[in-house]
């Protein structure tokens, strides 16, 4: 079996689908049907389970898959190290951020870049943070940029920077002058377990400020059930600043919001809050030259 036969199951896996996975490989779908019978054929049972027209995985499909991706991936480990040595800046780099981080890190560090390998084409996915993880270890990315934590032991990332987790409440919130000096903290510090009964505004579950968010929650007594869910980050910053709740944002992004309405900051925790933003990739994956400068070239603008 070739290459090519390894990423038409892994295709017919992530998609469920024949049509969708033909259009992704470029072969008829007869023809991949096909293929399908005769692999099962060969080996002597079936890798997938038909449902309708979805295509789900056996067991055996399920380990199939599991090595087909492993020896692919390092197949395009081996080629991108065999174009380093062959070819002088052409190739093609895989990023991907969430979208917030994408919207103010892209314009910034692209066009660098762009001067430095014009001859290679980037790529870029925008998505959640969970999403983006398993998109490093089926290898449909290079590199993605978010913050910790990696929930993957298969993969290890570069720390771009460190960066203070804030509070963020209307400057009119009652408790909006709680907030005291403290020696270790840039901002007023502010004691979460005054909170009780308050509306935290949140983003979804599959998001790493989420995630975020629930540890800092966990560590200070409080359920998070009275919640607004959005994943719009600016829009919880708004809604904020205009009393409508209480959410928790990075420092980082708030340089790149500016709320019509100016909230008050606050740092929290112990006795601050402090993340790793990152760039995740597979470990033992070889990473052309060109990608460790995209992300040295990050690290410059953070």
């Amino acid at each position: 079996m070739d290459f090519r036969e390894l990423q038409y199951v892994v295709s017919i896996a992530k998609h469920q689908n024949i049509t969708r996975a033909s259009e992704e490989v470029y072969v008829s779908q007869p023809t991949l049907s096909k293929f399908v019978q005769n692999l099962e054929h060969i080996l002597g049972q079936p890798i997938f389970r038909r449902l309708g027209n979805k295509f789900l995985l056996t067991y055996a499909g399920e380990r199939y898959v599991e090595k087909a991706t492993a020896m692919l991936n390092m197949k395009k480990s081996l080629d991108q190290e065999l174009d380093d040595i062959m070819k002088k800046d052409i190739g093609v780099l895989k990023i991907a951020f969430p979208i917030m981080r994408g919207t103010y890190m892209l314009p910034c560090t692209l066009p660098v870049f762009r001067k430095e390998y014009p001859r290679v084409k980037v790529s870029v996915t925008e998505a959640n943070s969970d999403s983006l993880e398993d998109m490093i270890l089926n290898g449909d990315i290079d590199i993605a940029f978010f913050a910790l934590p990696i929930r993957h032991s298969d993969i290890d990332c570069d720390i771009i920077k460190e960066e203070e987790v804030l509070m963020v409440m209307s400057a009119n919130h009652p408790l909006a002058g709680e907030g005291i000096t403290r020696a270790e903290c840039k901002y007023p510090w502010f004691d979460l377990s005054k909170l009780k009964g308050e509306i935290f505004i949140v983003q979804r579950g599959d998001q790493r400020t989420r995630q975020i968010t629930e540890q800092i929650m966990r560590d200070a007594g409080i359920p998070i059930g009275n919640n607004l869910e959005i994943r719009n980050i600016v829009a919880s910053v708004e809604l904020a600043a205009s009393g409508y709740g209480i959410t928790f944002v990075s420092e980082s992004h708030l340089r790149h919001i500016v709320p019509k309405t100016k909230p008050a900051f606050f740092s929290i925790g112990n006795p601050k809050t402090i993340t790793s933003f990152v760039a995740a990739y597979r470990i033992g994956i070889y990473l052309p030259h060109y990608a460790s400068r995209y992300i040295q070239i990050v690290k410059d603008f953070t």
